[in-house]
């Protein structure tokens, strides 16, 4: 086997495709191709391939099809495979058009070999410098914005924990934390100052965890903490201090109060029949979601385990604060609790005001808002 690296020349001439590889016979292991069909089906099966140089126009399927093909393709491999096309088309608009389409190099079919090369190499090397920086930031164990652990590490501890939990028969649990309104502080205060609140509250929940916990991001506005030894409901009673803890903070950018609230989904072994740790981290998300959708500030951890924790109740201004944010969804649930607050400045304003207005009507209905319903026999 050859150690050279392999390119696939795909052109409907042999002339061509000869020329091709005269030009770089001892640098490169040649593999040809005489359409883009074939060529296609080359590279999905030949994992060695390492750059194309493709004509536009061919039979079956032409060099553009097999462009659209591979940059749009889910192998990362294929996606971003350097890609020469071979155009007579020199003109400024032709190379734009291309560009935009993730052409990575043009050549003409006269192309001298020395010219070749060396475009083909500085591709080659772009290509490996690019993945290496992606390897090693894929291996670093914690942001070096935040200090906060990386993604890829909490999923590495949350596979070590539930491997451990098996082992002994202990719990474990992993909670995914999340503000309830993150798209509407970024499109108030803009992403990069969004990611920075996150972070800053993140970093004082890390002050707040054991030791053999770690916290790290999850997604944008959203965090995990894998926890083991701990049973959801302990999980459950630390989520709902954060969720308090954050309803009462006082954030302001710009001289501009943000609204915070947030909520948790929680998924745990051996309540859980998880079977990897991917699957445990996909129940805490989608209970975490659960919980938003139903008006947020909750912690949700799934039917196996009872109750779950709705929102404490909210006060005056912070329900006024998440009215004027348009979340008219988390002071809705509450606004029985909120008018009996409400309901003694309104005695005194229909005192100093108008004696004439009438909050009987009002009391009464609030009252019977918080009767439950009546069982149907």
């Amino acid at each position: 086997m050859s150690n050279l690296p392999r390119v696939l020349i795909v052109d409907d001439s042999s002339v061509v495709r000869a020329s091709f590889a005269r030009h770089l016979k001892g640098l490169y292991e040649i593999r040809e191709e005489s359409n883009g069909e074939s060529a296609w089906q080359s590279l999905v099966l030949d994992q060695s391939i390492a750059a194309v140089i493709s004509d536009l126009q061919m039979p079956v399927l032409d060099g553009l099809g097999l462009l659209e093909r591979l940059r749009s393709c889910r192998l990362s491999r294929l996606r971003n495979i350097p890609f020469v096309l071979v155009s007579g088309d020199d003109s400024q608009e032709t190379l734009e058009k291309f560009e935009n389409l993730g052409v990575s190099d043009f050549i003409p079919k006269d192309v001298r070999a020395s010219e070749l090369r060396t475009r083909l190499h500085r591709l080659l090397q772009f290509l490996h410098t690019q993945q290496s920086l992606e390897e090693s930031l894929a291996n670093q164990t914690k942001d070096p914005k935040t200090g906060l652990f990386t993604r890829r590490y909490i999923e590495l501890h949350a596979a070590q924990s539930l491997s451990r939990s098996i082992r002994h028969g202990s719990p474990s649990c992993l909670i995914i934390i999340g503000f309830d309104n993150y798209p509407f502080i970024v499109s108030q205060i803009g992403e990069e100052k969004a990611e920075n609140v996150g972070a800053k509250f993140a970093k004082k929940v890390a002050d707040k965890v054991r030791k053999e916990d770690c916290i790290g991001h999850f997604s944008p506005g959203r965090f995990a903490i894998v926890s083991p030894g701990t049973t959801p409901e302990a999980c459950a009673i630390f989520a709902n201090r954060l969720r308090r803890a954050i309803a009462e903070a006082v954030i302001s950018v710009n001289g501009r109060r943000i609204p915070l609230s947030m909520s948790a989904g929680i998924a745990s072994v051996p309540v859980d029949s998880a079977y990897s740790a991917e699957h445990l981290m996909e129940l805490a998300y989608q209970r975490m979601e659960s919980a938003i959708a139903a008006g947020g500030n909750r912690t949700e951890y799934g039917d196996s385990v009872k109750p779950s924790f709705a929102a404490p109740p909210l006060r005056i201004d912070q329900a006024l604060e998440l009215i004027r944010a348009q979340r008219h969804d988390a002071v809705t649930p509450q606004l029985s609790d909120l008018g009996e607050q409400l309901l003694p400045l309104l005695r005194l304003v229909q005192q100093e005001l108008d004696p004439g207005l009438s909050l009987e009507t009002l009391e009464k209905k609030l009252a019977e808002k918080k009767l439950p319903d009546t069982p149907q026999g």
